[in-house]
């Protein structure tokens, strides 16, 4: 169907009229837009030109076709021109979606003006754009600046960083949105800084998942933080190097889980890494270095480690090249620090070195063809010490270590017969470098494994994880081999992952979920991922049928069957200009062109038996750790069944599967690192470099989709099962209005509803929606739109901008705070009555105490009174007794008269018969007297009242003793004693004789009958 000027001309009139971005349409046809396209970057040809328009254009139509993308380009050209005009005011755009129009030419220029203010990080839709400075920012990576975006209430309100993603999937996890795992992406070439963000994200979470409730799990946080962050020294001194293109340069993959508890605490962590450049040990690349470690124990090593080890100061190692360069990667008392924390003590260490040091002899071990091919090659004089160093470091007998690497052994026959075959030149050197591959790939293994088991927590003590990807960058060298072809598979992995999760895979599922969406072309690489992993045939594939052939391979020979068999993918392509077997590849980042030489040998990576043999046989303890004895049966049992060979690319392809599916299960986050320059330099900003970089990872596509898309997607489900908290925090939904027109919905007239559970999910959705989200843009369900919705309501998920998310989870952080406020109300009323409660129980209880107490006390008293009384009227009628006997015998005497003889009485019957008969008078009376007696006279005076108080007169029924003075005396029941007078020391029994037990006068009862009142007897 042909298209006229005029129909054209309308279509771009309506899309003009609906927005100059791409948005989803809800209700009418899909509305025509081209995305806005720079100037220099829009060609006849150009992808992103709508399909539906261009392509349906006759040959007849071209003239028009050509004047309507002149139209075009002008106006994009004065946009573009207006938008750049302000150059002032670049640097202030920290989110490149809200840049208008989205182009490559204003994306870059943002992008430098924010570099050239210091302003590294920039959000770019689903990813931040990270731009490499080159240099020491103060104040960048700070924990101050951690904790600030740690506690604020919104992180993405702050300048864009690394610390706000990380804080976002921090956040992530403790929302329990599903899936609840997250994981960032940290990619980018070579030198972007890749390794820099992810050392800075763990120290971020190491900080921010500190447990601050119980002192022992504060202990437990520590060690593990401490230890994990002390990962990153040890593998980076075993796994990095310096190459063209980075001094610090990550020969390997790696994937860090920090694990949390389900009180989001950091409980444990795990690393798992992915295809290590061994081959860096034997072959370094001109002007590139080897691993970090070999240069720190050559320049850090005292006098008496290098003794020990054998590395006198100044000596010159073949697979040392580049020694004279300082870096600051060569600190080897932080690598030491670091290994001695993570609980490889010091003895271990030495013995690693010790190790290392013998690598570096066994490099420089030459040899020389034989003069008899019979013979095994010689050593060149000048090595010989080298291999004598290398097998006392070792500890593997110089003649063992000689033979396993010159002489083969071959197994043949039913009988399996051994046969002895000398090895060439070329045979030995390579037996050379296999020997310190093999070992050196054994002891980053076991690095590894140390690493994990010490910062290692039994599964149930974890609840989710976040994960950290950081894979060596996009390469391309000079001459590219197996070791590149790997990783930029890897690369191509992860873009694809990019690209199928975010570009590819939202698009669909908008248009899935009734979206009326106008599809933005995007640079999709499945094919070239086709051509390295497809099936049946791919590069890999043909790789490995080629390590299968029991023959050697010839390299012309392989290059035509590749150029046969996959012909057809318009991504391979060689170098015809070239004299070495090549072919080319077009990555998503570039063409890179891949030498066949001794592609298939890496790809085998044969370990010989007798270098294994010979490792088991070492004396080292270390090396017998790396190569116990119990893998000698094995290697003979897979001798003798010659099953398929695993080689280099099917181990990394199965461990970089496994790693898709663990990132395919997460929430992924992107951090695009940017690499401003080739050379290093600092705040140098190269626009060809930083565009080629941006085009390659799908930035501006990304973009694009941002800025018309839905950021946030949630299935019904998980939606009400978070949100249902809200469904009533506005009051009863019979006095509000329901209006269903104010969100958009994806039904089309003459569709029925979905019937069941997601007819129920879908009302309960729009009533969450319509009780918390206030200011929406109404749109008829039929009919043009008048404005862009930042919420959508699809067939089973719920599509809305970061701003509904935010509204929402600020209503439900309210509810959430009513709800508890509630709580704690009638929890403090509960605990006030129960308080009252006990009060009111312990008032009764000790009243019933003490009145048992005073009822127990009033008991005990009364019956010591009881006891008491008794004792006291016992005692009474005992001295009444006593005073009657004494009264019955004084009646039968008669009473002398002064002068008169003394007449003769009978002794008591009963009563103290020790004492003289003649005077019995007890010493208590004479007490009483003595008390009676006048206090107021001295001398001879007192003497006579004494006496006069003694004088008796006869009666005929009592005696009397009466005073001469004062009219005071005591009276006495007691008969008069005859003859003379004397007293006895005996005590009154009682206690208190002398104490009145009575105040009153006219009472005669007392102690003994006698009543002494001194006052009342005593004149006053």
């Amino acid at each position: 169907m042909d298209f006229t000027r005029a129909q054209v001309l309308q279509a771009l009139a309506l899309a003009w009229e609906t927005g100059q971005r791409h948005r989803p349409s809800t209700t009418g046809p899909a509305a025509f837009q081209l995305p806005p396209i720079a100037t220099e970057d829009l060609k006849p040809s150009d992808p992103r030109l709508d399909v539906d328009v261009v392509n349906n254009l006759s040959e007849n139509g071209q003239k028009e076709d050509s004047i309507i993308q002149n139209d075009l380009s002008e106006s994009f050209e004065e946009e573009v021109r207006a938008f750049l005009s302000d150059e002032e005011k670049l640097h202030l755009f920290d989110d490149l979606t809200k840049v208008n129009p989205v182009t490559t030419t204003t994306v870059l220029k943002c992008l430098q003006a924010r570099y050239t203010v210091n302003l590294f990080y920039t959000n770019a839709g689903c990813s931040l754009v990270a731009l490499n400075p080159f240099q020491p920012i103060s104040c960048l990576y700070s924990p101050e600046l951690m904790r600030e975006y740690h506690v604020a209430l919104r992180p993405q309100d702050l300048k864009p960083h690394i610390f706000a993603v990380a804080e976002q999937t921090y956040r992530n996890v403790q929302s329990q949105l599903d899936p609840v795992n997250q994981s960032i992406i940290v990619s980018g070439e070579s030198g972007a800084g890749k390794t820099w963000t992810s050392r800075c994200l763990m120290k971020f979470y190491a900080s921010v998942a500190a447990s601050v409730i119980s002192p022992r799990g504060n202990e437990t946080v520590e060690r593990i933080e401490k230890r994990v962050l002390d990962s990153n020294p040890v593998m980076e001194a075993f796994g990095n190097a310096c190459t063209l293109r980075n001094n610090n340069s990550s020969r390997f993959g790696k994937y860090i889980q920090l694990r949390l508890d389900r009180f989001h605490h950091l409980s444990s962590a795990s690393i798992q890494t992915f295809l290590l450049e061994k081959t860096r040990v034997a072959y370094q690349a001109p002007n590139e270095r080897n691993f970090h470690i070999f240069y720190q124990i050559t320049k850090g090593a005292t006098a008496e480690e290098r003794l020990e080890w054998n590395l006198p100061e100044g000596a010159d190692y073949r697979w040392l090249p580049n020694s004279e360069r300082n870096l600051d990667e060569d600190c080897f008392e932080v690598t030491r620090d670091a290994m001695f924390h993570l609980g490889i003590d010091c003895s271990t260490q030495n013995n690693i070195f010790k190790v290392l040091s013998g690598l570096l002899h066994l490099g420089n071990v030459q040899f020389s063809n034989p003069v008899d091919e019979s013979q095994p090659c010689e050593l060149e004089d000048k090595t010989k010490d080298f291999v004598k160093t290398a097998g006392d470091l070792l500890k593997i007998p110089v003649e063992e270590l000689l033979e396993s690497l010159r002489i083969r052994t071959i197994t043949a026959g039913k009988q399996q017969q051994v046969f002895k075959k000398p090895c060439s030149r070329a045979e030995c050197e390579t037996r050379r470098d296999c020997l310190a591959k093999v070992i050196y790939a054994r002891l980053f293994e076991w690095l590894v494994l140390v690493i994990n088991e010490s910062i290692y927590a039994d599964p149930s003590a974890w609840t989710s994880f976040i994960g950290l990807l950081d894979v060596y960058g996009f390469e391309a060298f000079p001459e590219n081999n197996l070791e590149q072809l790997c990783i930029n598979y890897a690369n191509e992995k992860l873009q694809q992952h990019f690209v199928a999760h975010y570009l590819k895979a939202q698009q669909e599922e908008y248009a899935a979920e009734g979206l009326q969406w106008s599809f933005i072309n995007y640079q999709d690489n499945q094919n070239c991922l086709d051509l390295i992993e497809g099936n049946p045939l791919s590069i890999f594939s043909l790789l490995n049928e080629e390590c299968r052939l029991n023959r050697s391979s010839n390299t012309d020979l392989f290059q035509t069957r590749i150029e046969k068999a996959l012909s057809n993918n318009q991504c391979l392509s060689r170098n015809k200009f070239s004299k070495k077997p090549n072919f080319i590849i077009s990555h998503y980042a570039g063409k890179v062109c891949y030498q066949l030489a001794a592609m298939v040998e890496k790809n085998k990576d044969p370990i010989p038996p007798e270098l294994v043999h010979v490792l088991q046989n070492s004396k080292d303890p270390l090396l017998q750790k790396l190569f116990p004895m119990t893998e000698r049966n094995q290697n003979s049992i897979k001798t003798q069944n010659r099953a398929a060979v695993v080689t280099v690319v099917s181990k990394f392809k199965g461990s970089l599967e496994h790693l898709m599916q663990i990132l395919n299960s997460t929430t992924p986050h992107y951090i695009r690192c940017i690499k401003p320059n080739a050379d290093c330099k600092a705040m140098t900003f190269k626009r060809e470099e930083v565009l080629s970089q941006l085009q390659a990872c799908g930035i501006v596509e990304a973009i694009t989709i941002s800025a018309a898309g839905f950021p946030i997607r949630i299935p019904f489900q998980s939606f009400t099962e978070r949100y249902e908290i809200l469904r009533k925090s506005r009051g009863p939904n019979k006095n509000r209005m329901c209006d269903k027109s104010n969100y958009h919905t994806a039904e089309k007239e003459g569709e029925t509803l979905a019937a069941g559970d997601d007819k129920a999910s879908r009302s309960v959705v729009f009533e969450i929606l319509q009780n918390v989200v206030t200011e929406q843009t109404t749109a008829e369900q039929t009919g043009n739109r008048t404005g862009n919705a930042s919420v959508y309501c699809g067939k089973t998920k719920v599509f809305m901008a970061n701003s509904v998310l935010e509204q929402l989870e600020a209503r439900r952080a309210e509810v959430l705070n009513e709800k508890a406020f509630c709580i704690q109300c009638c929890w403090r009323k509960f605990k006030q009555k129960k308080l009252v409660k006990e009060r009111w129980s312990a008032t009764v209880i000790q009243a019933a105490i003490r009145s048992w107490l005073a009822k127990s006390r009033f008991q005990r008293m009364r019956r010591a009174a009881n006891v008491i009384k008794h004792g006291w009227r016992k005692w009474k009628a005992k001295m009444a007794a006593l005073a009657a006997a004494e009264l019955d015998e004084g009646d039968e005497k008669a009473f002398l008269v002064p002068g008169a003889p003394v007449i003769s009485a009978k002794p008591p019957c009963s009563l103290e018969t020790s004492w003289p008969l003649r005077a019995i008078i007890q010493f208590w009376p004479l007490g009483l007297v003595l008390a009676a007696a006048p206090v107021t006279v001295r001398g001879l005076r007192r003497d006579l009242s004494l006496l006069a108080s003694l004088r008796v007169r006869q009666r005929s029924d009592c005696c009397r003793v009466e005073s001469s003075s004062f009219s005071c005396g005591i009276t006495s029941i007691r008969a008069l004693p005859q003859g003379s007078i004397r007293f006895h020391c005996k005590k009154s029994p009682l206690h208190y004789a002398n104490v009145s037990p009575h105040t009153d006068a006219c009472s005669i009862t007392g102690f003994n009958q006698i009543l002494l009142d001194r006052k009342k007897l005593l004149p006053t």
